[in-house]
């Protein structure tokens, strides 16, 4: 089964496209978790992060850890997060948040690293070093990699949504996604779409139809009716951290995600 395909039964397994981020924030952590936890903070937010997986795991369609968070807590972090990775049920696909980028012989080693050692499901990548530079990814079964295409950042006007010629750039992203496809590579090529910017100049007609991950939903003020402007045939994701993991006073993270699948339904005509 490809990463695709899982992905496409857990969707139609939950009737969500809702993806729950999870970014342990130490600066989140209540006095009386603290004290809870003896004063460790890494036992916080590991206590944390499991309370908010078995909150919404019935909803969530993916998880999707980012590295920074967890790699920012030095060693304990990435144990915290070798744990955090076990603790998923298997049939929840887990993609690790790393955007990586290397020269080949590099990008092998973090292959290696997510696919082999962690086993996450799916890897986000910076594609900006060029194709050559994926290709130790590609060649994993049942796995899979999304290319940074449009971020959700402002700043992503400065190379990602420039026109070169007849092309925006992330379109030249988009055809190596339809390149790994035609060449019959074994990992599953998807695209990262922020929310927050794909409207502009109609980015989501002008990409191939490949799995997205689209982020922006909630904190950083995407809206779902973007998703209106096409057709999605590749099973695709909305990505919600804040919104979910730290909902408004009086609303449990189960209502919140709860909130969000409706949306995220409504946007993509479930």
């Amino acid at each position: 089964m490809t990463y695709a395909e899982k992905l496409h039964s857990r969707i139609k397994q939950t009737g969500s496209a809702l993806c729950v981020g999870l970014d342990p924030r130490v600066e989140r952590i209540s006095p009386a978790e603290l004290t809870q936890a003896n004063g460790d903070v890494i036992q916080a937010l590991e206590t944390q992060l499991n309370t908010l997986i078995e909150s919404v795991a019935n909803l969530t369609a993916a998880f999707k850890p980012n590295m920074a968070y967890f790699e920012a807590l030095g060693i304990e972090g990435l144990q915290l997060l070798e744990r955090v990775i076990k603790s998923i049920p298997r049939d929840i696909p887990i993609i690790l948040d790393a955007k990586r980028s290397d020269i080949g012989e590099t990008q092998k080693y973090y292959a290696k690293s997510y696919f082999e050692l962690m086993d996450v499901d799916a890897v986000t990548l910076n594609p900006f070093m060029g194709y050559d530079s994926i290709e130790p990814f590609l060649d994993y079964a049942g796995k899979g990699v999304y290319l940074l295409a449009v971020t959700s950042n402002a700043g992503s006007m400065d190379i990602q949504r420039r026109k070169v010629g007849e092309q925006y750039v992330y379109e030249w992203v988009g055809e190596m996604a339809t390149r790994a496809a035609t060449e019959n590579r074994a990992t599953s090529v998807g695209l990262v779409v922020g929310l927050t910017n794909a409207g502009d100049a109609q980015v989501l007609n002008r990409l191939p139809d490949v799995p997205l991950l689209m982020p922006g939903l909630g904190a950083q003020g995407g809206a779902v009716d973007v998703l209106k402007e096409r057709s999605f045939e590749a099973p695709s994701l909305i990505n919600v951290s804040r919104g979910v993991a730290y909902p408004p006073v009086g609303t449990t993270q189960l209502e919140a995600a709860q909130q969000f699948a409706v949306q995220i339904a409504d946007g993509f005509n479930f």
